[in-house]
């Protein structure tokens, strides 16, 4: 089993709000110290609803196994799409968002 990379207890975050599903959310992103995606926290605008919920535990989720070494791609590939191939969840549409944002960055 592969070991955890701990995070810096004082990073840069950066965040965005973002719509999905006709929900408003906004995203917290930290980065490890090369800048690929470490973690990120994902809340909606209605604190304590099933889809605040299901948004925050994903993105928890998501944070564990990138720490653990699995690669965003890998993650982003596995989530529901609909049938043009866009996010189905607030997850997602985050990391389609950043990887939209790393391709224009090249």
């Amino acid at each position: 089993m592969s070991h955890r990379q701990r995070l810096d207890n004082r990073r840069l975050c950066e965040n965005f709000a973002f719509q999905c599903a006709g929900m408003d959310f906004v995203a917290s992103v930290g980065r490890f110290p090369n800048g690929n995606l470490a973690e990120l926290f994902i809340s909606n605008h209605k604190c304590g609803s099933d889809a605040d919920t299901a948004a925050k535990d994903s993105a928890v989720v998501c944070s564990v196994a990138l720490q653990y070494g699995v690669p965003v791609e890998t993650i982003r590939k596995a989530l529901m799409r609909d049938s043009q191939g866009k996010a189905n969840g607030p997850l997602g549409k985050v990391l389609d968002l950043l990887a939209a944002q790393n391709r224009g960055q090249r």
